[in-house]
Parts: C-alpha cells; structure tokens; sequence
C-alpha cells in the first residue's frame, strides 16, 4: 500500500511539471503590488458570434491571473454591447441581437463572479434602441449585485439610474491596497450623468467618510483619441443632447476640477482606426492621456483606453484582447499601467507581440 501511494505522488507530481500554462500569468513588478485590470469597450467582441470567446478569454485570463496579480477589481469602460435593444440585424456591423450580446457578456463575466468585482460605467450603445435615442438600459438586468458576491464587501453607495432604478451604473466601491495610506474609492456612472448623479457623485466623495480617499472616476466620453482633447459641444446622441446631461469638459467643470480627492478618471467612446498597415499608428489611436491640476492644485490623471477596432478596425475581431494592468506599488502614490493580450500571450509562437511598451501605452502615474 504504502508503494503504492509514493507512485501515486510521483505520477500527480509528474503531471503537474507538464501542466498546462493556460494563461500565461503575469507578474507583479513588487511582489507587494496590488493590480486592477481595465477592459475597453468590448462592444466589438459581442455584436459577432465568432469574436466572442476573445473577450471570455480575457476574463477567464483574470480568474487564472486574481492571486498571482492580487487584483482587486475589473474596470471597465462602457458600451458592454452594440445595440442595447434591437433584433434587426445590419449584417454590415453584427449578426447577434442585443439580447445575445448581453448574454455573451453575462457569459464572460461568469468567470470571474465571486473572484473579483467588475465595475463598468454605461456607455453611449448601452441605452436606447441602437445608439442612445432613450434612457431604456438592459445594464441593471444582467450587470446585477446579486451575481458577484465579491460586491457584498466593497460596494459602499448607489444612485438611481435615470429610470428610476437601483443600478450599478452609478455606484461606488472602497478598496483598501497594501501600502496605499489611502483607501480607494472607484465610482462607476451612466452614459453621460444627469446632474443628478453629478451631484450625487459630487457630495459622496467630499463627505466625512470619503473626503480622505483617492477616487477613481469611470465615464464613458470624455477624452478624444490621440490629441487627449476633452470632448465638447453636444454629441449626436439623444441622451447627450437631453438638458443637464454631461460628459467631456462638463463633467471636468462640473465635477473633476471642483473636487480635491478625484485622482484619476478612466473613460472609452473615441478611438478609430488609422486605415494604414502601421499597427502602431492603430494603437496610438486606441488611448489618451493627459494631466491637470484642479481647484486644490492636486493633479488629475485623465486617461482613455477602447480596444474596439484593433484586431481588424471596426469589423475586425473586437480588440485582440487587449487589456490594461494597473499595478498600485506599495510606495502608495505610483500606479503602473501596462497593455497587454492574453490572446497574443496564450501562445509561445505571438507572446512576443503580447505587450505594448510605447509611451502612450506604459507608463507611471504618481498620485499626490
């Protein structure tokens, strides 16, 4: 008996030397860093059937990746589908109905419910019929606090949407990060927030509990692509063109700069194909970046990350997986943003295109 158990051990330990690397796991800079993961718009992996296991694969990435990267949440930037509410299909931009791509994306975020918080700001094609010609959402019925019981612990307030319903598009969540003498305060918002939630926002960050946190604000239109220009004017949407509705420099009026604790605003919605061979030029074109002082005279990163038209432009594959790694280091002021595929990594033939390391696309953010 006893010889058999020890060949039982030396089989198992065999097996698990030629265990598969399935995900190929990163690895933290400072082994006492602390991660949050950022998606862009994965609008563009769900309107096709044939795109959407890349953007499952990003998710089940962050399952593989949650201990080994001590992630703490999963950003992302809006329009989590196409159409919201539509079943006539353009076969020049989808062949899924809106309720297909929101059961693609309830899919995909199954596989880190009850691992990690996912937290997503609505986006523009999240409302209305096909692009925000109404309030009508689909978000808080499959983007729900009761599928992730990671909520439980760091969801700390919520508004109403603009139907008057509870809603995870405008909430806010309370990280605590080793080393980080300030807690974290990540709130989420609807396309364009009314006033309502403005305020709401406004009140919630300076009040005696939070007035002490570093918040991180994620909207979906406000910077555009390349030029890190804010959004202006009124853009072709209902929902943006509704009164007391704001986004872009609105919002840095309105909110960012009048604030002292609003460290960093993540945000989507511009990026566009260069419609040349240059993958770079591509790249460049999916991010912004920019930072400013507010009121306090405290700086306020401002960035944009949307994958949508990498991987073949607007009908390509919806982003070659690309994602972001925030890594907060342990100093508790610098956040390290890096770019990188798991699509490009699974494999030992592209890892070596699986990261971006042009400036636009890694770089360091110090939090004063």
């Amino acid at each position: 008996m006893k010889r058999y158990f020890l060949l039982t051990l030396a089989f198992l330990a065999t097996q698990a030397a030629f265990a598969q690397n399935r995900a190929d796991q990163q690895h933290l800079s400072d082994p006492a860093a602390s991660t949050m993961i950022l998606f862009g718009d994965p609008q563009g992996y769900v309107k096709y059937d044939i795109n959407q296991p890349i953007f499952e694969l990003t998710t089940l990435w962050v399952a593989d990746n949650v201990e080994n990267l001590n992630i703490k949440a999963v950003l992302c930037t809006g329009d989590l589908v196409e159409q919201n509410e539509n079943n006539a299909l353009n076969r020049n931009m989808l062949n899924q109905s809106s309720t297909q791509m929101w059961e693609s994306i309830s899919r995909s975020l199954k596989r880190i419910d009850g691992k990690v918080p996912f937290i997503s700001c609505g986006g523009n094609h999240d409302y209305g019929f096909r692009r925000s010609e109404s309030y009508i959402t689909n978000y808080p019925k499959y983007i729900t606090f009761e599928r992730n019981s990671t909520y439980a612990d760091c969801l700390k307030a919520e508004f109403p949407n603009r139907n008057g319903n509870a809603s995870l598009e405008n909430a806010a969540f309370e990280f605590e990060i080793p080393g980080w003498s300030h807690k974290i305060l990540v709130i989420s918002s609807e396309f364009a927030p009314s006033e309502q939630a403005v305020e709401w926002a406004r009140n919630l960050v300076t009040s005696e509990e939070y007035k002490d946190h570093y918040v991180i604000y994620v909207t979906h239109s406000y910077l555009h692509e390349q030029t890190a220009e804010r959004i202006a004017g009124r853009e072709g949407y209902w929902i943006t063109q509704q009164e007391g509705n704001c986004y872009g420099q609105q919002l840095w009026d309105n909110l960012f700069c009048q604030v002292p604790n609003i460290r960093l605003v993540i945000c989507g919605h511009t990026g566009r194909p260069s419609y040349t061979d240059d993958v770079d030029a591509d790249y460049e074109l999916s991010t912004a970046y920019r930072a400013d002082k507010n009121a306090f005279g405290k700086t306020v990163h401002q960035m944009m990350f949307n994958v949508q038209t990498l991987g073949g432009g607007w009908e390509g594959n919806g982003g070659d997986g690309w994602l972001r790694i925030l890594e907060f280091m342990p100093d508790g002021k610098t956040i390290k943003v890096r770019t990188y595929s798991p699509l490009f990594g699974i494999s030992p033939s592209t890892r070596h295109l699986a990261h971006r390391t042009a400036p636009y696309d890694q770089f360091d953010m110090v939090i004063e």
